[in-house]
């Protein structure tokens, strides 16, 4: 079996209509960029009981999904790394425009990972016992095996946004945003976004700290819109364009108690968003947007369609909103 670990992982640079803008980004009179919309996943159970046609195939749904978005963010991957034919087939059911962005491994998120949930030619690196034990060889060697998956995507132009959702226990009393350092560095050229779980990272003394962090490593912060209240786990809302190609907002639901103790994804995300609300969220996104290349609106109120239908009310506001002006 060829060795992943000894050879640097290949850049892989995300083609895209916005790619020319680049070199103007530090133009403040340019338009407002690309506001692009979608849901966490198109393959939630809750979105095939109740949003897609009854009867309709799964291997229909991510083409119809892209009749109606042209952004999705892919959960999948945060639990096993698609083989490339599988990312090619995706990228063959959906227009020459549309983007996915893809959730990073839990492992490189820090989450408890089982060595099952790896690629078998990586477990022998992961450690003694049943969880895997991110070493910073197995963390390249990872990160190699995810880029060469998602090859096939950065050659369509459809790879957008590599996402790192951090585990809440991922919090400035017991770790460093250094600990980062490596990753960034094998995914430099990457739109690396990062959702850090934990407000600590966000005190009033340390706040400064933290996006200073994300600027000096072209990391994009992750913005949420999220419950009230002060659990360590809920972020406050933090509108900061750290790395001008890319804004990321991930849109959580408002419901705090389910947000905090709720033990499965539709207990978690059991929120159905206003009109109201979503003329909030519309606000936040077309202010990102004036700094950022292209802007990301992910809904993650994964609870029956209450996502997609979010996202379809919040494109069609949109819409409205750039007519009226």
């Amino acid at each position: 079996m060829r060795s992943t670990v000894k050879r640097r992982p290949r850049r892989i640079i995300a083609r895209s209509s916005t790619e020319a803008l680049a070199d103007r980004s530090d133009n403040r009179k340019r338009r407002s960029g690309r506001i692009l919309v979608g849901t966490a996943s198109w393959t939630d159970p809750g979105f095939v009981a109740d949003w897609y046609p009854q009867q309709m195939p799964a291997t229909r749904r991510l083409a119809w999904y892209a009749e109606h978005f042209r952004l999705v963010e892919v959960n999948s991957t945060f639990y096993a790394v698609p083989p490339a034919l599988r990312v090619r087939n995706w990228c063959d059911q959906v227009p020459a425009d549309f983007v996915f962005d893809i959730k990073l491994h839990r492992l490189l998120s820090r989450h408890s990972t089982p060595i099952r949930y790896l690629p078998r030619g990586l477990r022998s690196l992961a450690g003694a016992g049943d969880k895997a034990t991110l070493s910073p060889k197995l963390e390249a060697a990872l990160v190699e095996v995810i880029l060469e998956a998602l090859e096939p995507a950065a050659a369509a132009g459809k790879l957008g946004a590599l996402l790192l959702q951090l585990s809440p226990s991922f919090g400035p009393k017991k770790h460093s945003l250094s600990e980062l350092d490596q990753l960034a560095h094998l995914l430099a050229g990457q739109r690396l976004a990062v959702e850090l779980r934990n407000r600590d990272w966000l005190t009033e003394d340390r706040r400064d700290q933290t996006f200073d962090y994300f600027r000096r490593h072209q990391i994009a912060w992750v913005t949420v819109d999220a419950p009230p209240g002060d659990h360590f786990m809920i972020m406050p809302a933090a509108d900061v364009v750290t790395e001008p190609r890319l804004a990321y907002l991930r849109a959580h639901g408002r419901n705090r108690r389910g947000y905090v103790s709720g033990r499965s994804v539709p207990e978690r995300f059991d929120y159905d968003y206003s009109d109201v609300e979503l003329k909030e969220i519309a606000g936040r996104a077309e202010q990102l947007a004036r700094l950022a290349i292209d802007t990301h609106i992910i809904f993650n109120n994964n609870k029956g369609a209450y996502a997609p239908d979010a996202a379809a009310r919040f494109q069609k506001l949109l819409s409205d909103r750039r007519s009226a002006n």
